[in-house]
């Protein structure tokens, strides 16, 4: 069967009877199994999906199916399905299910979309690799022996290998875009917000959002259509009202547009500086706006957000101690002790790095020093960013400072590893959206990936402006 690229084109055939979504799921099933190498599913629902596409078939011949019948997508395992295995790639979460759907997977099945497997990632969504999962990496199928990204690496890979059409994902400083970014598909990070956090599994609250990966904007823009919006289950998200996404996807006007002087910095790859500016020059060449700009406070975005997400990490998962779900050491001993055993064997390294960094930036002594002055900096960072955005319509820049690494190469040298995350940060400390679309290919066919961030609640000119300039390409 043929790789489908949109939903429109599945909905084409089974439309017009040349294709069914149990032949669809059969199709993702063989797949799946057949780069099992790739280490992306968790858990595969194969019979569940099956008799879910069964089902839906009928609903297509009686005219009563939703708007993403044909739609077979996988989720990361941070995202919460009732009756499922969750366990944010952890072990300290060994053999514990869901017992109720994320606000977002609810939605998605009312559209009578087709929910295909968990998806791996690195451990609590901490990683820019998916090197840090307890199951092992996820391999990029683009060249086996690179990372695909992280923390939601397997959720860009099984729509860039075609094990499924789309994935949900979380994004707390990139760890949608950038996989996106090193997989050769669309990601997007949406406003803080904007999508529900009821059911996803807390990394750092106050940065995480729920993301989606595709092949085309237009589903993109459908899914977001479906999954955001106002929930009685999560006091943080927006009551504003969402928009037709889907619907709106014409550029009405030329666009003034900012290209961040930095991301052409000594420190991105040479042939990701080249493929930025051929988009830099098209959009010109079109007849837009566009103008070099500077953000002068780059040095202190990735300081900021360390500080604050390992100091909410500290928090949040203070919660997996044994007592009431998940692994609980076997060794006796007395009730602190069975804590302290507990984390440090269910923990893997990078998250007990972050979870004692953020212990310490929330300890009495360096509280003020750490924790106080880098919430006043994100302050800081998200009025210069929402300012520059007040002049610009988009702030164009790489997704990443190079195209996907090697596995293991920063195994040894975790600030080089953060480092990937340098232009993706920004947008989760200013709780703005943010998408990485398809920007070619290097020299060794490894994707490269281009960032469009504006303001607040804008994904529709967002999405309108990532569809135009996929066209260009």
């Amino acid at each position: 069967m043929k790789r489908y690229h949109s939903l429109a084109d599945i909905r084409k055939e089974l439309d017009a009877g040349q294709l069914t979504c149990e032949k669809l799921v059969l199709h993702y099933l063989h797949n799946i199994e057949s780069k099992k190498h790739l280490n992306v599913f968790l858990e595969v629902y194969a019979d569940e999906a099956l008799q879910m596409a069964k089902s839906i078939d009928q609903k297509l011949k009686s005219g009563t199916a939703g708007r993403l019948a044909g739609m077979v997508i996988g989720l990361k395992d941070v995202i919460s399905y009732r009756g499922h295995g969750l366990q944010a790639s952890s072990k300290i979460l060994n053999g514990f299910q869901a017992q109720f759907n994320a606000t977002a997977v609810e939605r998605l099945l009312k559209e009578d979309a087709i929910i295909i497997g968990r998806q791996n990632c690195d451990e609590f969504a901490m990683g820019s690799s998916n090197e840090n999962s307890a199951f092992g990496p996820t391999l990029n199928d683009a060249d086996n022996t690179r990372v695909p990204g992280g923390s939601s690496g397997a959720s860009a890979v099984a729509v860039q290998a075609d094990l499924c059409l789309a994935s949900l994902g979380s994004d707390t400083g990139g760890s949608v875009r950038q996989p996106a970014s090193f997989c050769g598909v669309v990601g997007l990070k949406p406003t803080y917000s904007r999508i529900s956090r009821w059911g996803l599994i807390a990394y750092a609250s106050s940065f995480d959002s729920i993301g989606i990966f595709s092949r085309s904007v237009q589903d993109t823009a459908l899914l977001l259509e479906i999954v955001a919006g106002a929930d009685e289950y999560d006091s943080t998200v927006s009551f504003k009202e969402t928009e037709k996404y889907s619907q709106g996807l014409a550029l009405p006007k030329k666009m003034k547009i900012g290209y961040l002087k930095e991301g052409f910095s000594d420190g991105v790859n040479a042939e990701v500086k080249a493929h930025t500016l051929q988009a830099i020059e098209k959009l010109k060449a079109a007849g837009h706006d566009l103008v070099e700009v500077e953000f002068p406070f780059l040095d202190y975005i990735l300081p900021t957000y360390y500080i604050l997400t390992t100091a909410e990490a500290s928090s949040n998962l203070s919660r997996y101690d044994g007592v009431r779900y998940g692994h609980r050491t076997k060794e006796q001993t007395d009730l602190l002790g069975m804590y302290k055993k507990t984390r440090a064997e269910g923990f893997g390294e990078e998250v007990k790095r972050r979870i004692m960094l953020g212990t310490f930036v929330l300890s009495a002594s360096y509280y003020d020093a750490y924790y106080t002055k880098a919430q006043k900096v994100r302050r800081i960072i998200k009025e210069k960013t929402d300012a520059l955005l007040e002049t610009y319509d988009f702030i164009l820049m790489p997704t990443a400072p190079t195209t996907a690494f090697k596995l293991n190469e920063f195994a040894e040298d975790s600030l080089a590893m953060y480092l990937a995350d340098v232009f993706t940060v920004q947008a989760n400390i200013a709780g703005i959206p943010a998408i990485s679309i398809p920007n070619g290919e290097d020299s060794k066919g490894l994707p490269i990936g281009l960032q469009i961030i504006t303001g607040a609640f804008q994904e529709n000119k967002l999405l309108s402006f990532s569809n135009y300039l996929m066209g260009l390409n």
